[in-house]
């Protein structure tokens, strides 16, 4: 039998039953539709993760201070200012791959201006630090090395800084006061968004970092120290001579580094790595569906064998192969799971869309997976439909015509 005339009797048959068919390719489609929305909205969660990450800037190394163990404590990153600004200057100096280095000092502080005020962050950074984080002003200038040198009273403001303290108008020359100090704002950040932890990094107000430490923080130890590598592939080489200069200057070995040396990629990794295993989990959840109509398929072309066992005979009587018969019901049950696939993958974009129009949730829907997903499904028609398809190819004609 041509395959022409096998699709064409195995359609008349599903629409002889068109509301079996429909009800039993349901668990097929309601698996379908769960693997593609689930997996779209993992891939969207990570693909805002990603683009988070890539706000740090590009090839950035980030140098915390911290993972030292001292009289029997023990810490991680951010555990104790371990870091100079000797230290990046010295990584500024001696590592070759190295482009830029900001030394940061962070604090929070309340900032007054037009007799309003706001509980915010203030940043210690370099004049470099923009190009790092490849972040661009909407407004004005970023501060320059002689203003760090002199320990200037200058200052640049993210857009919610500008949004609550100087609603009128432009901020830029006016004055913003730092825990009682006046700095004269000089630069407007462009607009960046929520970080990866949900933290408004528009809330923010940068400094020098030398005033940061001599006029606000009161501090002569530095947290961290972002760094950019000359590029991207020699960010590896940039992380390790980074922690063997650092390991020298503070006469620390390996397993008692009081500093942690971490990249963007690794950055990364770890901060899709729960999304990774979210997304798997619930397509692996969905997938089950798919074995449960598959089930249904079975079940029901079993049903298909027993109710056209007569006709199956009058074909056997007439000539037909045992393998013709064969791939009749197999080809039913694929074209069966296979529509089901089709309409499930309809059903998946479009909960994915309507997940992400009701409840803004970023949703991201992969070719990969709608391919693998049809295959699947298609697979789970072919397995499923082997042994009714089988059974039906087995009987005798002399039984079969008796059938009633």
């Amino acid at each position: 039998m041509r395959i022409s005339s096998t699709l064409t009797v195995s359609f008349r048959a599903l629409r002889r039953n068109a509301m079996r068919s429909l009800l039993t390719a349901l668990g097929i489609i309601i698996g379908v539709g769960a693997v593609i929305a689930m997996v779209s909205i993992g891939n969207g969660a990570k693909s805002m993760v990603e683009a988070q990450i890539a706000s740090l800037g590009e090839n950035v190394l980030l140098v915390f201070s911290g993972s030292f163990s001292q009289g029997g404590a023990r810490s991680g990153a951010f555990g104790a200012g371990t870091l100079t600004v000797e230290d990046a200057e010295a990584i500024k100096r001696e590592v070759t791959t190295v482009g830029a280095v900001s030394p940061e000092v962070r604090t929070g502080a309340q900032v007054l201006a037009n007799g309003l005020n706001w509980s915010t962050q203030v940043l210690g950074e370099s004049a470099e630090y923009l190009d790092i984080r490849a972040w661009p002003l909407a407004d004005g200038l970023m501060f320059s090395e002689a203003d760090v040198r002199s320990v200037a009273k200058v200052c640049i403001i993210g857009q919610t800084i500008a949004n609550q303290l100087f609603p009128d108008g432009s901020p830029i020359g006016q004055t913003l006061r730092i825990k009682a100090q006046p700095f004269k704002v000089v630069g407007l950040l462009a607009a960046k968004g929520l970080s990866v932890q949900g933290a408004d990094q528009d809330d923010l107000v940068i400094v020098p970092y030398t005033s940061a430490m001599k006029r606000v923080a009161k501090q002569t130890m530095l947290r961290s120290i972002s760094v950019q590598a000359t590029s991207a592939d020699t960010l590896a080489i940039a992380q390790n001579d980074i922690a063997g200069l650092l390991r020298q200057r503070h006469r620390t070995s390996e397993s008692t580094d009081d500093f942690t040396v971490r990249s963007q990629v690794e950055i990364a990794q770890a901060a899709t790595a729960t999304s990774d295993t979210m997304t798997l989990l619930l397509g692996a959840i969905a997938g089950v569906s798919l074995i449960v109509g598959g089930i249904g398929i079975m079940n029901i072309m079993l049903v298909s064998v027993t109710e056209r066992t007569r006709e199956i005979g009058i074909r056997l009587a007439v000539g037909a192969h045992g393998r013709e018969i064969q791939l009749q019901f197999l080809t039913e049950s694929i074209v069966l799971s296979a529509l089901g696939g089709s309409l499930g993958i309809l059903l998946g974009i479009g909960a994915s869309e309507l997940l992400s129009h009701l409840n803004n949730w970023p949703t991201l829907v992969s070719t990969t997976a709608v391919v693998v997903a049809f295959f699947f499904s298609a697979a789970v028609g072919m397995v499923f439909g082997y042994y009714p398809a089988r059974k039906a190819s087995m009987l005798d004609p002399i039984d079969a015509l008796r059938y009633e």
